[in-house]
């Protein structure tokens, strides 16, 4: 089996990979992180331990989950971001044969492939939208699968996977393991009530992963956790390397408690964005919409270019979107865009208006 190395799959905030210039000057659309950031204290951040080492178990990040949604700490097993959840949960239960949905985030796949497993794949029913298939479909599918790889809201179709069908699979095959990616969940309307971290204890087979770096912009710090039944966080603690997360990660953790305000202003704020922009898209005839979710939308590029020479005409613009070409299936001119500040929206919108006047976009 030939593996991938780390830099063989583009994602997004990599502008320099593709047009080969930094971020600095362009509006992002590529990455799903909060357009706002949360108010730090600086006397906290000025106070850090960094002359010790942090706890081993990263128990600042532990507190955060235990104090903010109320989970028993035995639930709990804290990451140096979700990316350390997804790599460490096949590897842990010596997965076989995992199974992902398509098109979703890559490094599922790669994850269980690095286990060692080997890796199916069941594709959304693709329809208006990206749709799941029914829990007969996906239950055949499984079938000889012993690991299933999925995400609420999914990544990039925005396709959001009922808590009531994940508890009927997990039923149905308790042999099997379930796990859910839950990066994008706090960014939904419907958050605490659809996410799956509160119910772990009533299923032995069901794995929540966990982020708090895209709904507290702080990508560069990595912050998340495992949530699952407390016999499952023992297991993983046997293949967990220790000390991942550091002290900065443990001390903002600990801030990040104090955060409700933000939190309504990031919702209210996606809302009202999300809704605008639906809105608008769907009045540009050359732009199919193909999926949405959280905060980013799925777009396909229908002018009768290639859409090489739309991602050209927005860089020059200021503008980067994700080129989602890479993704199984959606290489027919698919790309998706994030939800920013209103005057970054509109800007964008504009931009893509301009785009399809032209009909024949020249870089």
């Amino acid at each position: 089996m030939t593996l991938e190395n780390l830099y063989h799959h583009e994602h997004g905030g990599e502008p320099e990979r593709r047009f080969g210039r930094s971020g600095a000057g362009l509006f992002d659309f590529s990455v799903n992180i909060s357009p706002l950031s949360p108010s730090l204290p600086k006397a906290a951040l000025d106070a850090l331990p960094l002359h010790r080492y942090p706890s081993i178990d990263g128990k600042g990040v532990k507190g955060f989950y235990c104090g903010r949604y109320g989970l028993d700490g035995d639930t709990v097993l804290p990451l140096n971001g979700a990316i350390e959840g997804i790599y460490l949960v096949p590897r842990a239960l010596k997965a076989k044969h995992a199974m992902v949905f398509t098109p979703s985030f890559f490094d599922y796949e790669r994850a269980c492939r690095v286990a060692g497993a080997t890796v199916s794949s069941l594709r959304f029913e693709e329809k208006e939208r990206f749709v799941l298939p029914g829990i007969d479909v996906i239950s055949k599918a499984i079938r000889d699968v012993d690991l299933l790889y999925v995400a609420n809201p999914n990544n990039p179709t925005g396709t959001r996977f009922p808590k009531e069908l994940f508890f009927a699979l997990a039923s149905r095959h308790p042999e099997k393991w379930f796990v859910m990616d839950e990066a994008f969940i706090q960014f939904t309307d419907d958050f605490p009530d659809s996410s799956l971290m509160e119910d772990v204890k009533a299923f032995k087979n069901i794995i929540v992963i966990h982020s708090l770096t895209k709904f507290y912009a702080l990508p560069g710090l990595r912050l998340g956790a495992v949530v699952a039944h407390p016999e499952i966080i023992m297991h993983l603690l046997c293949y967990k390397e220790p000390w991942t997360v550091n002290v900065v990660a443990e001390t903002v953790a600990n801030e990040l408690l104090h955060c409700r305000d933000y939190e309504e202003k990031v919702r209210l704020l996606i809302r009202e964005e999300r809704e605008k922009v639906f809105r608008q898209i769907r009045t540009i005839p050359e732009i199919a919409l193909k999926g949405h979710g959280a905060n980013f939308f799925l777009l396909q590029w229908n002018a009768g270019s290639d859409l090489d020479d739309l991602l050209g005409y927005l860089v020059q613009k200021g503008i980067y979107v994700r080129d989602c070409r890479n993704f199984p299936g959606l290489d027919d001119n698919y790309f998706r865009i994030s939800v920013k500040m209103p005057q970054e929206n509109d800007y964008l919108l504009q931009q893509l208006m301009q785009a399809r006047q032209v009909g024949e976009v020249s870089p």
